[in-house]
Formats: structure tokens, sequence, C-alpha cells
């Protein structure tokens, strides 16, 4: 951060000492003894920067949900959401009073694929850290060690896109790419002082043109969606043989990528499956009953529409792009009605972006995609399209009882835009992260610039 910005925050109180230190150095309800602390050698050391009692007045609300409350009133204290309501709310008389009058207010936009940190700008080959492509299995390896917490990427995601918290996945070179994880986008030294406190964990799978374009060229396994598919089953077949002998008297050696997959089948780790084509989601959904575990969230999914009522039968999330296609065969079927056509099958919807730039705009993506639903003839409301950036990752991340949406005791992770958000014209304002002001557009000393960009050209732009 720089040096007149730290000053200022020091001065005001407002920078909490410590704020992104190491395990060693700070503590939170997530460090407790975990019941399976094989499961948990890397906790997070996660606090909160310092908060004030805060009340967002005669502001537009969109709850998360598919709520919205006109003449609206916010109120945070102590990092949590204390009241929503009308213009009639009651505010403490020592709470800060932020003026919203023409303003809107959002959950905290979450993006449920992210590489930031682990495909860090600048965009250097030193700085490639998010594929493991040494092999088509690869469960072993967890993103979060190649995530680099000084990735410029991160504020600006926050001060152009009103990024709260991102998951961080491996990429998709491999069937199993490794764990996930999620983080709260704050400030910090440690990857550890940024993980989100009590999130699952997820792994990263793939399927598709990925996995047998980068093994089959090298004249390995798979070369083919049914090579993929053999030796996906043949790995779920290993887990679960690893799985039923850990009670053993004598249990199996320990394998990282084994109890990754047992965590899997346990219901402990979420399953995020990178996969475009309908087809393909129908067979590894059929994979995932043969093996007893379940996919959380297709991400890509161009083809999601065609299979929308299967997705919402099986309750499975569809993490999508508004328009992107064409790019290779498997997103040639692309349609910009992709994500309303499982909005109107009552399937789960998820704007995502997979990218470091679109991070910084999944609102308009949002818009672009409700646009296109409305053009169609569909009707949604702006409420129900701000549900696809908050709500539904953060549920698809198995965060919903924390975040995602502006209910009282939920985490105050939320953005002031200057307009309505679904407008190519709003930007944010102001972003609390459990109540604390961490961003604000007006103020050039809550603008987070990294230790790698201090003296750099472009220092703090945030574009």
């Amino acid at each position: 951060m720089k040096t007149r910005a730290l000053l200022a925050l020091l001065a005001s109180g407002s920078l909490l000492a410590g704020c992104a230190a190491t395990a060693t150095e700070t503590s939170s309800a997530s460090t407790a003894t975990p019941a399976k602390s094989v499961d948990t050698p890397f906790p997070s050391t996660y606090t909160a920067y310092p908060s004030v009692q805060t009340a967002i007045t005669g502001v537009t609300i969109y709850d998360g949900e598919g709520g919205r409350i006109d003449n609206g009133t916010v109120l945070m204290a102590n990092g949590k959401i204390s009241s929503v309501g009308g213009a009639d709310t009651a505010i403490p008389a020592d709470a800060t009073i932020v003026d919203g009058t023409g303003k809107y207010v959002t959950p905290g936009i979450i993006d449920v694929h992210s590489h930031l940190g682990d495909y860090p700008t600048p965009s250097v080959s030193a700085h490639s850290d998010g594929n493991e492509a040494t092999s088509p299995v690869t469960p072993e390896v967890w993103a979060e060690h190649s995530v680099w917490p000084q990735d410029p990427g991160f504020s600006r995601a926050m001060a152009n896109g009103g990024i709260t918290a991102l998951q961080i996945l491996p990429g998709s070179a491999n069937l199993f790419g490794g764990r996930s994880v999620t983080l709260k986008n704050v400030p910090a030294r440690t990857v550890q002082a940024m993980k989100f406190p009590g999130a699952p964990y997820g792994m990263k799978m793939a399927c598709g043109e990925n996995p047998k374009r980068v093994y089959g060229g090298r004249g390995r396994t798979p070369s083919t969606r049914m090579g993929s598919l053999a030796l996906e089953r043949q790995t779920w077949i290993d887990a679960q043989e690893y799985r039923s002998k850990r009670s053993d008297a004598k249990p199996p050696k320990r394998d990282l990528g084994k109890e990754t997959l047992a965590g899997v089948l346990d219901g402990d780790i979420l399953v995020h499956n990178h996969c475009y084509r309908a087809d393909e989601m129908a067979q590894i959904i059929d994979m995932s009953k043969e093996f007893g575990y379940k996919v959380t969230a297709f991400h890509h999914a161009v083809e999601s529409y065609k299979i929308a009522d299967i997705l919402a039968k099986e309750g499975i999330c569809s993490a999508v792009w508004a328009d992107w296609w064409g790019f290779k065969m498997e997103a040639y079927d692309a349609i910009p009605e992709n994500a309303a056509l499982l909005q109107k099958a009552s399937a789960c919807v998820i704007i995502h972006s997979d990218d470091e730039n679109q991070i910084q705009r999944l609102n308009q993506e949002a818009a672009k995609a409700l646009a296109d639903g409305r053009a169609m003839g569909m009707e949604i409301s702006d409420a129900q399209a701000i549900q696809w950036i908050t709500y539904n990752p953060a549920k698809a991340m198995g965060i919903e009882k924390m975040t995602g949406s502006l209910k009282v005791g939920k985490m105050a992770d939320l953005v002031l835009w200057n307009g309505n958000p679904l407008s190519v014209y709003s930007r944010p304002d102001k972003v609390w992260i459990d109540g604390a002001l961490l961003f604000d557009s007006s103020d050039p000393n809550r603008r987070p610039v990294s230790d790698f960009e201090l003296g750099q050209p472009g220092e703090g732009d945030v574009k």
C-alpha cells in the first residue's frame, strides 16, 4: 500500500495492525482445532479490518436473493448486516450515515471462477502457476499454493467490479486439476490471511478438449473423450478403495491426491467441473451417480440451455459467460440467451469471469445476459440478474449462509454503486468487506496498492 495511504489510514484508525499477518501472527474462528487436522493443514488466518457502525440511507437495494427495496436503508454493525428495510428503519444515533440517494446497494460481487493470483499480472511465463500440466490426474495440488497475494488484479477487481469474494481455481489442462480456494478480496501479505474462514474447498475437474489436447498431443492418455471418462472412472475406483480402508487397523499410506478425492466422496469438497457440451455434462452427471458424489457447478457450460431441465432437477449450477463463444469447437454452439433459458427453467445461473479483465465487469456481463433474455421475450427482473453474481455463486461455493445476500446476521460485504449496477455507466462508489470500508472512489487513500506496484508506471490505476 502507498506510504501516504498507509499513514492516513493509520491516523484514522482504519487499518488493522497486522491485517495481512501470517498464521503465527493472528488468530480467528477458523484457526480453532479442526475435527480432521489432516484436512486443514493451512488454516485461514483472516481477520477483518476494523469497522464502524454505518447506515446507508435513501438507497435502492437489491438484496441478492431476488428482492428489491426502494428508498431503503442498510445498517452495518460489528462487521455484520444488522438491519435492512425501508425509509423508516431505525438508525442508532452514533451510526455513520452514508447518503445513498440516487444510488444502489448490492451484496458484494462474487466470482466463482477466477485465476487471480495463480495467473497474476504481469502475465509472464514466470507467473504461470495455474496448471500442473505434468499429469492428467493431479488432485494432490492446491491452488492456494500458487496464489500471489500481490497480484494487482485483486485491487482492480474490487475498485472496478465490486468483487468482495472469489474462488481461485487450478486451470483446465487436467481431468483432475486440484483443490480450489475461496478468498476474501482484501489486501494481505499471505494467501492464508485472505482465505475465507469456513469456506469449503472445491475440486476442479475438466472434460472436453483441453485435457485431450494437452495429453493427446504428447501421445498419452487421454487423447479422446472416451479415454478421459475411462481415466476418470479408474481414478474414482482407486479413491473409493482408499476411502474404504481409512478406518482399517492398518490404514493405507497417506496420499495427498486420494485424500482430496475422498473428501469429495465424503461431501466435504465441492466439485466444480469445466465442461462445455451438453452431452458431456450429462455423462459427467451419470459418472457422479456411479461413484456417489455431486457436481456443484458446471463452468463455462455454453450448452447448458440444451439440458436446463436436467440441471434444474439435479440442483447443479451453471457458471457461464454472457456471450463468449467460438474460440474452439466445443464453444461453437453457444447462444447469448443461455443464462436466461436456464433461469426460465428454474436452474441455478451464475455469471463468471475466468479472466482478469472480465472480473472487473461482471455486473455488465449480467446486464448483457439479462438483455438477451428479455429480447427473447422472457420476463426476468433486475433483482434476479443481480442474484447471478451474488447469492448464486455464494451457494455454489458453499458460503451462502455467510455472504451473498443482504440478510441480517450475514457478513457486511456490500457495494454502493453510483447508479444502477446493470448500467454500463455505473461503477462502485464504495465497497465494504465485513463492514470495513476498503474502497471509496472519492478517497485516493482507500485504493490499496500492493508492494509490487510501488514505483511502477500506472501505480494505483483502476482504469
